[in-house]
């Protein structure tokens, strides 16, 4: 770990708010991020509720949104991001199999095709920096433009929480290694 993150005794007025903003949000607690974001307490505030909104208010179910972290963790090779995100995304009732495959950088095989577009989106976003025509024309069919928007936040955010996890070295809980080469 290259920060030294802060106990709620340590922190200044502003990032003792935020930090409790935080744990009285959906999530329970304060996400591992937000521990470095708290440097900059207004950031860490807005970037917490932005997360909290596309983890738990977006029009897809945690089984797919999940997808689109996981894919973007991949990405990043952001260790503990995949190590929390793989267990929630099982939890919300995604497929092994599809997990190992975005782990082992394979194209998973999707009975879904929801599930196929968002994979496809966010292996665009980040490998394309974009979407092609003909893939943009078919998520809009198929997902909406708030669904597009929607994955295209999921990455974007997920791209903000994985380079903070890798730029501070966060580290897996003990007794945890990391399934990401």
């Amino acid at each position: 770990m290259r920060l030294k993150l802060l106990s709620p005794g340590e922190m200044s007025e502003n990032q003792k708010q935020t930090y409790d903003e935080a744990i009285a949000g959906k999530r329970g607690s304060a996400p591992a991020p937000m521990m470095a974001w708290l440097n900059s307490p207004e950031m860490a505030r807005h970037a917490t509720r932005l997360g909290e909104q596309l983890r738990f208010n977006t029009m897809f179910p945690p089984k797919l949104s999940e997808i689109a972290i996981l894919v973007t963790a991949r990405h990043w090779t952001a260790h503990y991001e995949w190590w929390a995100h793989r267990r929630l995304a099982l939890k919300g009732g995604l497929d092994a199999k599809i997990i190992d495959a975005i782990r082992d950088r394979r194209t998973p095989e999707f009975d879904d095709p929801t599930a196929q577009m968002i994979y496809d989106v966010a292996k665009s976003l980040h490998e394309g920096h974009s979407l092609t025509q003909p893939l943009y024309d078919a998520a809009i069919a198929l997902l909406g433009e708030r669904g597009v928007v929607e994955i295209i936040g999921l990455c974007g955010y997920y791209t903000m929480v994985s380079m903070t996890l890798n730029t501070f070295e966060f580290g897996l809980p003990d007794g945890e290694a990391s399934e990401l080469s």
